[in-house]
C-alpha cells in the first residue's frame, strides 16, 4: 500500500481530532502571516514614500502629525506657514531643494495637492496619458484616482474643502484633467497634482497677475518673492550634505516660528508605538502554534497505542522499521503542513478582506496577493516542526516488537 494513502486513511480515522489540529496551528501562522504581509508592506510603502525627503517644514504643532499630513497624506495639516518664511528657509545653504505644497481640498476624499513638477519628479511619476498640468485648473491624476473613480483626460469637477466627501463644494472654481499617471506604487497614486495658484484662487488668495514679477518668488514664481500675503501649508526639504541634518532642523526650530519634522525620525518613532501591539500579537501567535505542535504530539502518541496491533501486523507481512517510522513521521508532517499552508491563505484573505472594509487599505496600496521570501520559510519551518512532534512517536513505532503485541493480542 502506498504511504501517503496510509497517512491519509489514518488521519480520516478521527476527522475532528485532524481538522482541530489543522485549524490551530492555521489560526497562529494565519496571525504571523498578517503581521509580517503588513508590516514588510507597510515598510516598502514608507521608504518609496519618504525617498527624496529629508525634511517638512509648516506651522507649529504635532512633528507626526506633519510627517503624516505632508509625507503620507492621511491627516490634516498643522496650519498654514507665510510663504516669504518658506522661501527664507529654501535659500538657506544647506538646502539642496524646496518643493512648495499647498493643502486643503479634495475630490471624493483624495487630496488635491498644490506644487511644483519637482514633487512628482521625487517618485520618478510618468504620464500613462494626455500632458502635464501647466495653467490654473489644469489637474494630473495619479493612477488609483483614476481608475476607481473612473476618470479620463478631459473630464471636469469640483473640489471639496477638506478631505471629507461631504465638504463644501467649490463650484465656482473646475478643475479639468490634462494627464493621468502611470502606476507607481507610492502616495502619488492617490493624488491630485495641479498648481499652487489653483489652490489660491479656489479660496481667493490669488489674482493672476499679467506683468511679470520684478523679482520672482523663488517657490511660486509668478508671484513677487518675499510675498506677506499669500501662505503655503508645508515645505518639503532635500539636503545638500550631512552637515544639515544636525544643523538645519536647529535653526528652523530656534530662529522662526516653523516647525521642521525629519520623516525619517517621525516613522522611526511611529514604528516604534505599533511594534508593541505586533510583539503582542506574535507573542499570542506563537502561543497557538506551540500548542498546536503540543496537540499533533499528543494525538500521534495516543494513536500509536491504539494501532499497536495494526503496525505489528504490517511487520509481519513484511513492513520494515524504516517503513513504520516514515509513515509516523509523514503523518505529523502533512499535519503541520497542511495547518501551514491553511495559514498562509487565511492571511492572505485576511489582508484582502481588510482592503474592502476599510477604504484606507486600498489606498494605503497593500496588496493581498503579495508574497515575501520569510512565508516561504514558514512553510519550510512547519515541515521541520511536523519532525519534532512526530520524531519519539515514529522511534515508538520503529521499536515496535510484533512477538510481544501478537502474543497480548
Amino acid at each position: 500500500m502506498n504511504q501517503l494513502i496510509l497517512v491519509w486513511s489514518y488521519l480520516k480515522v478521527k476527522p475532528l481530532h485532524t481538522v482541530l489540529n489543522i485549524f490551530l496551528l492555521a489560526l497562529g501562522i494565519s496571525v504571523v502571516t498578517v503581521l509580517l504581509l503588513f508590516s514588510q508592506q507597510v515598510s516598502d510603502k514608507v521608504a518609496s514614500n519618504t525617498k527624496g525627503i529629508d525634511l517638512v517644514v509648516g506651522a507649529k504643532g504635532s512633528p507626526m502629525q506633519l510627517i503624516l499630513c505632508s509625507v503620507f497624506h492621511i491627516d490634516v495639516p498643522t496650519g498654514n506657514i507665510k510663504l516669504s518664511e518658506a522661501e527664507r528657509i529654501s535659500r538657506h545653504r544647506l538646502v539642496k531643494r524646496s518643493i512648495p505644497m499647498a493643502l486643503g481640498d479634495s475630490y471624493q476624499g483624495y487630496r488635491i495637492v498644490g506644487t511644483t513638477r519637482a514633487y512628482a519628479e521625487l517618485y520618478n511619476a510618468e504620464l500613462q496619458s494626455g500632458a502635464w498640468n501647466e495653467k490654473a485648473f489644469e489637474v494630473t491624476v495619479g493612477s488609483a484616482v483614476a481608475s476607481r473613480l473612473g476618470m479620463k483626460v478631459g473630464d471636469q469637477f469640483a473640489s471639496a474643502h477638506g478631505l471629507t466627501t461631504d465638504g463644501h463644494d467649490h463650484e465656482a472654481h473646475r478643475y479639468k484633467i490634462t494627464g493621468i499617471l502611470k502606476p507607481s506604487r507610492t502616495v502619488l497614486d492617490n493624488m491630485i497634482l495641479t498648481n499652487v495658484e489653483s489652490i489660491w484662487m479656489v479660496h481667493e488668495l490669488y489674482e493672476a497677475n499679467l506683468n511679470k514679477p520684478q523679482l520672482p518668488s523663488t517657490l511660486v514664481p509668478s508671484v513677487e518673492a518675499r510675498d506677506s500675503l499669500r501662505e503655503l501649508t508645508t515645505l518639503l526639504i532635500q539636503y545638500r550634505n550631512p552637515l544639515a541634518v544636525i544643523q538645519l532642523p536647529r535653526f528652523i526650530n530656534s530662529t522662526s516660528n516653523l516647525q521642521a519634522a525629519s520623516p525619517s525620525f517621525e516613522t522611526a518613532r511611529l514604528f516604534a508605538m505599533i511594534g508593541v501591539g505586533a510583539e503582542v500579537l506574535t507573542g499570542f501567535a506563537v502561543v497557538l502554534i506551540l500548542i498546536s505542535a503540543l496537540s499533533i504530539f499528543l494525538a500521534l502518541f495516543n494513536s500509536l497505542k491504539e494501532r499497536q496491533y495494526d503496525l505489528a501486523i504490517m511487520r509481519s507481512m513484511g513492513a520494515g522499521r524504516t517503513r513504520l517510522f516514515v509513515t509516523i513521521l509523514l503523518e505529523g508532517m502533512f499535519l503541520t503542513c497542511a495547518g501551514s499552508l491553511l495559514g498562509l491563505g487565511m492571511g492572505h484573505v485576511a489582508i484582502a478582506a481588510f482592503m474592502v472594509i476599510i477604504p484606507e487599505g486600498q489606498k494605503a496600496g497593500l496588496s493581498a496577493s503579495a508574497f515575501i521570501p520569510a512565508e516561504a520559510w514558514m512553510l519550510t519551518g512547519s515541515l521541520v516542526l511536523g519532525f519534532i512532534c512526530s520524531f519519539i512517536p515514529a522511534f515508538q513505532a520503529y521499536r515496535t516488537d510484533i512477538h510481544k503485541v501478537l502474543a497480548g493480542n
